[in-house]
């Protein structure tokens, strides 16, 4: 296989994962709530920025994760907390406007404290490439693979097998039937937000050691999750995890054969593309409507 291929794939691995991911929690924010989240991406920012600051004032490398990861659901819990109350009183419109406000806080809040400089995490091991199919990958890009494919695994199995798993897929299904059934709605819109919280900070925190990361590092990937979501189908799991991939995959193409000035453009022509084809996405179902 040609070398600069294998590069390419890797990096397309590697940002796809993180979108797939961000993906992921969107789409289940939005099979709970009806609503779109678009603060998403302040769970990569913080998984990655703090986990960054905490390394630099001595903090092991685990206890730093463990404690980014813990702060990214922190604030996701508030978030949730602020969009029940809003969803009660205004409605969904209202809570995505909080979601674009809540991130704009979460931003302005870590350039205040920490700056607009760009950190980098280190390596979890080596950083010396390895050899594979004739090209080079980074060993962090293996990690970043292993991470998502294991999160994905466990999610599967959490839907499929647990019993809140189960009440979470009644419950984005149909609220109000499964209200009168006895489940929760309103715990399932918190596990929504702190499961998504979990997705994106993981993210951010897997994929540091290559992307770099920034006060403002989340905008981008957050918009681009929500297209990864729509392109594979609004409120589809498997479709929010391939939209992600194929979005990583055709940056990494683009700017390793035409140019790297038309990479964020590319997500915005697939989604286009996809409208015209298939508006409800990959894996989409048609929205009927009673006359």
């Amino acid at each position: 296989m040609d070398a600069a291929l294998v590069q390419f794939l890797s990096s397309g691995i590697t940002e796809g994962s993180r979108y797939a991911l961000a993906a992921l929690g969107f789409t289940l924010i939005y099979n709970a709530s009806g609503a779109i989240n678009f603060a998403q991406g302040e769970s990569i920012m913080l998984g990655g920025m703090m986990t960054a600051v905490l390394l630099g004032i001595g903090m092991p490398y685990s206890a730093a994760i463990m404690c980014a990861v813990l702060v990214a659901l922190v604030t996701s819990v508030v978030l949730q907390k602020l969009a029940v109350h809003t969803l009660n009183k205004s409605g969904v419109l209202t809570v995505i406007i909080l979601t674009v406000a809540f991130g704009m806080i979460l931003r302005g809040f870590v350039q205040a404290f920490w700056g607009t400089a760009t950190r980098s995490l280190p390596p979890f091991t080596s950083a010396e490439p390895l050899r594979f199919l004739g090209g080079t990958i980074l060993p962090q890009t293996l990690w970043v693979i292993a991470v998502t494919t294991i999160v994905l695994l466990a999610l599967g199995w959490f839907f499929r097998y647990s019993r809140v798993g189960r009440a979470f897929l009644a419950a984005a299904s149909n609220a109000e039937t499964a209200q009168l059934m006895g489940i929760n709605v309103r715990f399932i819109l918190l596990l929504a937000f702190v499961i998504a919280g979990f997705l994106g900070s993981v993210a951010g925190v897997v994929t540091g050691p290559i992307t770099y990361t920034s006060y403002d590092a989340g905008m981008m990937v957050g918009l681009k999750a929500i297209i990864a979501a729509i392109v594979g189908g609004m409120g589809s799991v498997p479709g929010a995890v391939v939209g992600g991939l194929l979005l990583g995959l055709a940056e990494a193409l683009t700017a390793g054969y035409i140019s790297s000035q038309y990479k964020d453009a590319v997500p915005f022509l697939i989604v286009v593309l996809v409208f015209l084809v298939r508006p409800n996405g990959f894996f989409g179902r048609p929205h009927l409507e009673r006359v």
